[in-house]
């Protein structure tokens, strides 16, 4: 009986969990550098996140995240539907961005290093971003397990063809990126 006991609790505690992001409390953001004079800022307000993992700790999680371009939001209209046009982003082409990680990386506690395929633009190239796993608590409102993290990171903009007819001088083409947020077992 109590080798059942041990075998069944053992199965519970690695067993595969599911994670979906919060929207109400989750970012994703970047930061582009205009003239090397300014910082320009935006979002995509829709987009969702999510992870699978065995572990407590997230180090084997596989991470995804899918963005609808089309909901670039840097705070000025004109601005945000020139990212939206062939010019940049070309969203009636090419209308979402996905991540999905292939690789996690300890860094040390609760740090790592993410490396997966980001594809943009029509493009998919390989990135490595820096997670901060924040924890994971009971979410005293919905009484569900939330867990919290951070990526950081950077991509250059061309490696993507975004703003080819755009040269460094003018924008940069190193664009900082950031989500943040919350995710709720599933």
């Amino acid at each position: 009986m109590s080798l059942l006991l041990v075998m069944a609790v053992s199965a519970g505690a690695f067993a595969q969990s599911f994670w979906k992001s919060d929207k109400a409390h989750s970012q994703l953001k970047f930061d582009v550098q205009h003239l090397g004079l300014s910082t320009v800022s935006g979002s995509f307000t829709d987009f969702e996140a999510s992870v699978s993992a065995s572990k407590a700790d997230f180090s084997d999680g596989v991470f995804t995240l899918t963005a609808n371009v089309g909901s670039i939001n840097t705070g000025i209209e004109q601005r945000d539907n020139h990212l939206k046009s062939p010019d940049f982003f070309d969203a009636a082409t090419h209308g979402t961005l996905t991540f999905k990680s292939t690789s996690v990386k300890s860094l040390g506690e609760n740090k790592y290093s993410v490396t997966g395929d980001l594809t943009l633009h029509g493009v998919t190239k390989p990135v490595t971003l820096d997670l901060w796993y924040r924890g994971t608590i009971e979410n005293p409102m919905s009484k569900k397990p939330t867990a919290g993290f951070r990526v950081t990171g950077s991509i250059k903009r061309t490696d993507f063809a975004i703003g080819a007819k755009f040269p460094a001088q003018m924008l940069s083409d190193d664009v900082a990126i950031f989500v943040d947020g919350e995710l709720v077992k599933q």
